[in-house]
């Protein structure tokens, strides 16, 4: 399989005064092209710090970050602003819509630091609202919305750019066990038309969604398994 990511060795600690707070204690795993991984752990287990890392939202301390084969943990602040633009699409537990921006003019955003057309971005923009089932939606302001309908938004936002990995915080944190499912249904046809998504979740049956768990403990891989796609079952 293909490598996406390759994290050697990271090390990430947090200071407070003279006081080091180690949060990554020698991180190594690889992740492949196409790959659907659920990142697990307790409050305090490094979970939040490695999706932060991942996703060119924070730096290491030390060690190595190779994302679609660049060297991540060498670019400066520029640089990696231009990683999560094309190569990271986020899909937030809170959604993170702007609330006097209708759907369509949300999902637009990305582009425009993309240097599309305004046609070109409303264009996108409306074929993404369709892949995830919100085509009567798409003048409706988040307000007008309900929280299922927010995340798929935000999940077409994500999607936009069609970026290499789709890197969810806590995606159903917000929403109803039955919103949470129909949610989870949606990565799961996102995941097989290709893309290479990365869930972080403190939520067994959101991470069986996945084909592969990382469960994290005081900032060391706990363990790092295959799991058995045979339990998720649509009714």
């Amino acid at each position: 399989m293909e490598k996406i990511i390759t994290l050697k060795d990271i090390v990430k600690n947090y200071f407070l005064g003279t006081q080091v707070v180690p949060a990554l204690r020698s991180i190594s795993l690889d992740i492949g092209r196409n790959e659907y991984v659920a990142i697990m752990g307790p409050s305090g287990s490094g979970k939040s710090t490695l999706m932060n890392l991942i996703g060119c939202l924070d730096t290491t301390t030390s060690g190595t970050y190779i994302l679609n084969q660049k060297d991540v943990s060498k670019l400066d602040d520029n640089q990696l602003a231009d990683i999560r633009n094309k190569e990271i699409g986020f899909v937030f537990q809170t959604f993170n819509l702007l609330p006097r921006y209708t759907a369509v003019e949300n999902v637009m955003l990305p582009l425009v630091y993309a240097g599309f057309s305004k046609n070109e971005r409303l264009e996108r923009a409306k074929e993404m609202l369709v892949t995830v089932g919100l085509e009567d939606r798409m003048e409706h302001r988040p307000n007008e919305l309900s929280g299922g309908q927010r995340q798929r938004v935000a999940l077409a936002r994500a999607m936009i750019n069609h970026p290499s990995i789709i890197l969810a915080d806590e995606p159903t944190g917000n929403l109803d066990s039955k919103t949470s499912e129909d949610i989870m249904l949606l990565f799961d046809e996102i995941h097989q038309r290709g893309n290479t998504i990365i869930l972080v979740t403190h939520e067994e049956s959101i991470a069986r969604h996945a084909h592969r768990n990382i469960r994290l403990l005081d900032g060391h891989i706990e363990y790092d398994r295959i799991i058995e796609q045979t339990m998720i079952v649509n009714n």
